[in-house]
């Protein structure tokens, strides 16, 4: 019977390693879901925006859209959730142009028009740095705010937390993608993840504001998340809670609006 139960036992473990493992070999499949374009796609969109393509240190091109009005105030680096492309994303410009800030929206590597694929979180990072560079060359860092939205929040918080925006806004950050596997899927253990979005780390390396917007009825990444980063805030920073707000639809949100308002006026 002993020996039965250790057969067993060990059948398990067993499993268990073989699906640690083909989650860590094949995770990128089930943390972004790109929508691919192909090049000659003409985007269509009701306002004035150009197509702005971007080097990555190892000869791939980033694809991205600026959206432009007269008189801007700045620009609001755009880092979108993790599923579609610029296709889709391009419709949230219109929120902040609105403002009279020009909106660059950056498509992630193997997303829309942008080449290659994802395959570690220093990649990703090294490529939001080489686009970030780019814009900085059109406008001074006194005048970017990073935006992060979803999957987007951890890499804004990061990319803010080594340069010098005037400031980070983050839409339904998690704490980390650990914390947040940890919520839905208890049993499969963190170490198997390749990317850990370390939110809760970058925050605190953040020298200028962060204001965070979650929703709190947010069904893909808990509102208690946000809770855990305002443990994290250093004088200034805030939290905005959203009454009845799912994860989408942010951005059509009028508490949202008439908060965003506020703070881009300043």
């Amino acid at each position: 019977m002993k020996k039965i139960f250790i057969k067993i036992l060990i059948s398990i473990l067993i499993l268990y390693i073989f699906l640690g493992g083909v989650m860590f070999m094949f995770q990128e499949k089930y943390i972004f879901f790109p929508e691919k374009l192909e090049k000659s796609f003409q985007f269509d969109f009701d306002q004035k925006f150009e197509e702005i393509y971007i080097k990555t240190d190892d000869g791939i091109d980033l694809h991205g859209l600026l959206f432009s009005v007269d008189n801007s105030k700045g620009l609001i680096f755009y880092l979108h959730g993790n599923a579609g492309s610029l296709s889709s994303w391009g419709g949230v410009a219109r929120t902040y142009t609105d403002l009279n800030y020009d909106v660059f929206i950056l498509d992630y590597r193997g997303y829309g028009k942008s080449d290659g694929s994802i395959s570690s979180e220093k990649q990703l990072f090294s490529d939001i740095q080489a686009a970030y560079d780019n814009l900085k060359k059109k406008y001074a860092e006194n005048k970017i705010i990073i935006l992060g939205y979803s999957i987007g929040a951890g890499p804004a918080a990061k990319i803010a937390s080594t340069n010098n925006p005037k400031l980070l806004i983050l839409q339904a950050p998690y704490y980390n993608l650990s914390d947040l596997m940890r919520k839905f899927y208890p049993l499969i253990p963190t170490f198997f993840l390749k990317y850990k979005f370390r939110t809760d780390k970058y925050i605190k390396e953040c020298k200028m504001p962060v204001v965070i917007f979650h929703g709190d009825q947010d069904e893909v990444i808990y509102y208690g998340s946000s809770l855990k980063l305002k443990k994290l805030f250093k004088p200034g920073d805030r939290l905005i809670s959203l009454e009845g707000q799912y994860h989408n639809g942010m951005s059509d949100n009028e508490d949202y609006l008439n908060e965003i308002k506020k703070i881009l006026e300043k």
